[in-house]
């Protein structure tokens, strides 16, 4: 991830970087998603270990990621900031939902990393070929419009996760 906001941040000079962004998204799945894997057929398994290193390490790429996209000259930079609090919200009630429940939900409707990742590199390859795009007609980059919308959906989640996991909880423990 890291490796991708470096290349998104490049993209503002050379608009290729944009694919190199879609390359190192793919390595990160890949990583992402053979390391679990891999555990459980080693039957090495760690879940604490796996879950905590996991989820900082996520953290910190998603932050390299957005400050790549704000940098790239495609995405409003406070836009950027925005959609990383939104992410960092939605991921501190997950992981408190899981501490707390012993429930963790990797995704929201039928969107998780992978289908992020997905979108990501369509939005990249949209781009490389139409950097001007405002839809709607709106005063918003292709990029800030999907960002707003990302921002307020995890916002919206995470106030309703909030809410549901707040009665959930408040059952299990009435006075």
């Amino acid at each position: 991830m890291l490796l991708a906001g470096a290349s998104y941040a490049l993209s503002r000079f050379n608009r290729y970087a944009l694919l190199l962004a879609c390359f190192f998204l793919a390595v990160n799945w890949f990583g992402d998603s053979l390391d679990g894997t891999l555990a459980r057929y080693r039957n090495q398994q760690r879940p604490r270990y796996g879950f905590y290193v996991d989820h900082v390490i996520d953290c910190f790429g998603v932050s390299a990621l957005l400050a790549g996209m704000g940098l790239s000259g495609y995405m409003n930079p406070l836009i950027a900031v925005w959609m990383l609090v939104a992410y960092l919200l939605l991921s501190s009630e997950i992981f408190l939902a899981t501490y707390a429940l012993a429930q963790f939900e990797m995704s929201y409707f039928c969107f998780g990393p992978t289908e992020l990742r997905i979108l990501l590199c369509t939005g990249n390859l949209y781009v490389f070929f139409h950097p001007v795009v405002h839809p709607f007609g709106l005063p918003l980059s292709l990029w800030d419009f999907g960002a707003v919308l990302g921002s307020i959906g995890m916002t919206a989640i995470a106030i309703f996760a909030f809410i549901r996991h707040t009665r959930t909880l408040y059952e299990l423990e009435r006075l």
